[in-house]
């Protein structure tokens, strides 16, 4: 045996850094593409950014103080002219987190900025309670702790602002009935309470005993002392875990902790944000006299970054890369490096970010193609669509699709967001059958017979299917309901 050095030519493939760079900003965000351009501009004194004025709620450009895009989209909804485009009202109502646009649409509510809690409260508050009681609604949202429960006593209120007990009632039934629900419970049984109340008016059916179990047994089911909960209510102790089960899952004992609406079945919710979208969907006007189109509505696809800036190699270092061509002796080679190596990186990040918004305009384009009648009719005529698909149709890597879509939202002409997933997730139209069978039901449906009836809807899934997409809907099975 011996050792020696060979030369070989041999083929292989390896990922060039361009692309590492150009995958890496594919898969940004709106957010995180601004803070790696901050950051490259921080970093690289060859790159230049020109800001352009654009609306807070669309992203489309300004002229002057006004929104042209916003402006039409108001426009439409006053005139109410034959045509007017309003799609999928019910779905996107469920599904964004921007404010409907209405006669009354303010543009600054939907600036990518965080109301605090309390704010919130107490504007929503102060809506509801005449004006002589807006010192205890203020006093009672101050009062709020960590967890949302009140600090202090009625009487302690009413005591400190000179008032009756009668008025600190009313006003702190009034901050009760807000979301998150049970903000404002003086304690964990009144909060359970409350929300409790609210999902059975909501039409969502607590187990037997779960009312009991809460006004009378609440420390004992904190111990878990199971048996002797089931000594005191005269059951075996079995009948109780659907309503331990139902306490666990679909009450909140920190109602603070969620700050948005909660969903169907559940008061637990999410803190509340604003959403930047990454691509907008308008619906284009061809008319030449500025009404409102008729008939089938064109949409046209805007990716938000390429109205928001225009990055450009800066003068000077464009002009000395020119100088460095004609005039080579005139740098050192220090000089010379920092040049090419700045105004390269300059030109490569430049590239990227425009293959970026080329990519999500060909993936945008195809998917509102396709999904052309969810845009116009709603949730129900959501296509089955795959990422697969999309890569196959315009020629691209399944994984440049996912890059492009993953964690990315699609503003509809209607003004809601949705994330991109949206798009191909062919269960939404079958689960809104489901839920609407639900909400219809005279008697309670089974799974399978719920099966059958979406069947007819030309919707052919599994009874466990079913199941599936009832629990991720948070309904309760037919013997519970």
């Amino acid at each position: 045996m011996e050792l020696s050095q060979d030369l070989a030519v041999r083929m292989g493939m390896r990922v060039s850094p361009r692309l590492v760079a150009a995958s890496y900003i594919l898969e940004l965000s709106s957010m995180e593409l601004q803070q790696a351009i901050t950051a490259e501009l921080d970093d690289n004194p060859a790159l230049d950014l020109l800001e352009q004025p654009t609306c807070p709620t669309c992203g489309g450009p300004m002229q002057g103080s006004i929104c042209p895009s916003c402006l039409s989209q108001q426009k439409t909804q006053l005139t109410g002219a034959e045509g007017e485009y309003d799609p999928a009202d019910d779905y996107a109502a469920e599904h964004s987190l921007a404010s409907p646009l209405d006669d009354d649409f303010d543009p600054m509510t939907q600036v990518a900025s965080q109301m605090s809690l309390s704010e919130r409260l107490l504007n929503e508050l102060l809506a509801m309670v005449p004006r002589e009681d807006r010192a205890i609604a203020e006093y009672l949202v101050g009062q709020l702790n960590d967890n949302g429960y009140l600090g202090c006593t009625v009487e302690e209120v009413a005591d400190n602002l000179r008032v009756t007990i009668a008025r600190v009632e009313i006003v702190l039934t009034a901050l009760q009935s807000l979301d998150p629900i049970g903000i404002g419970a003086r304690n964990l049984r009144e909060c359970l309470l409350i929300q409790l109340n609210y999902l059975e008016e909501e039409g969502t059916s607590a187990p037997k005993h779960t009312r009991a179990l809460i006004e009378k047994h609440l420390s004992e089911l904190a111990e878990h002392k199971y048996g002797r909960i089931a000594t005191a209510l005269g059951v075996a102790p079995d009948a109780i875990s659907s309503a331990v089960q139902f306490i666990r899952q679909k009450l909140n004992p920190y109602p603070s902790r969620g700050g948005s609406a909660p969903e169907p079945g559940t008061t637990e919710g999410s803190r509340s944000s604003y959403l930047l979208p990454d691509v907008i969907v308008n619906v284009r006007d061809d008319s030449h006299d500025g009404s409102p189109g008729t008939g089938d509505p064109d949409f046209e696809v805007d990716v938000v970054e390429s109205k928001r800036f225009f990055l450009r190699v800066t003068p000077l270092y464009h002009r000395l890369a020119s100088d460095l061509e004609s005039e080579p002796g005139r740098y050192s080679e220090d000089d010379k490096r920092h040049i090419k190596q700045y105004v390269s990186r300059a030109k490569l990040f430049i590239a990227n970010i425009n293959q970026r918004r080329q990519t999500m305009q060909r993936i945008t384009e195809y998917i509102v193609e396709v999904q052309r009648e969810f845009l116009r009719e709603g949730i129900r005529q959501l296509k089955p669509l795959t990422r697969a698909t999309v890569a196959a149709q315009l020629g691209m890597h399944e994984s440049t699709v996912s890059r492009a879509t993953a964690g990315k939202y699609v503003m509809l002409p209607n003004r809601k967001v949705i994330p991109f997933s949206d798009f191909f997730t062919a269960s939404l139209s079958a689960r809104d059958v489901i839920k609407e069978l639900i909400a219809k039901e005279e008697t309670p449906l089974t799974d399978q017979e719920i099966a059958r009836a979406l069947t007819q809807h030309g919707i052919v899934i599994a009874r466990r299917t079913v199941a599936k997409y009832r629990d991720q809907l948070n309904i309760l099975p037919s013997s519970l309901r």
